[in-house]
């Protein structure tokens, strides 16, 4: 009896650790190239104000990480794409942006966005 149980337990445990679920399937996924260079996004460097006057992509707003969570209401309804330095604190605001409901996408870098940019405007 124990080891029944014990097999149907280790069994339930695999299944469910081997199950992830997202909220990335609300929203297609999509180019990020054709999401940064599109009309209607939202571009958001999260890195804090220092950071972000040092340099950014164009047209860049700035939401630091630490205040996300209280501007998601200027955000639901918009085509948003995130980034930082390297990646980890837009990953972060990623998280917070899509449990929330709005259209994230991840931009990676502040140097990656404006490369794209910088791409765009040549052709």
């Amino acid at each position: 009896m124990k080891l029944s149980f014990f097999g149907i337990a280790l069994t339930s445990i695999l299944a469910l650790s081997s199950c992830k679920t997202t909220h990335s399937a609300e929203f297609p996924k999509a180019n990020i190239k054709e999401v940064v260079m599109s009309s209607d996004v939202t571009l958001v460097d999260v890195r804090i104000p220092e950071q972000y006057a040092a340099g950014t992509a164009k047209n860049a707003i700035n939401i630091p990480l630490a205040d996300i969570q209280n501007e998601l209401e200027t955000l639901k309804g918009k085509k948003v794409v995130v980034f930082c330095n390297k990646g980890v604190q837009a990953d972060q605001a990623m998280e917070i942006l899509k449990k929330n409901g709005v259209e994230a996408y991840d931009g990676t870098s502040w140097k990656n966005v404006k490369g794209i940019q910088d791409e765009a405007n040549k052709k």
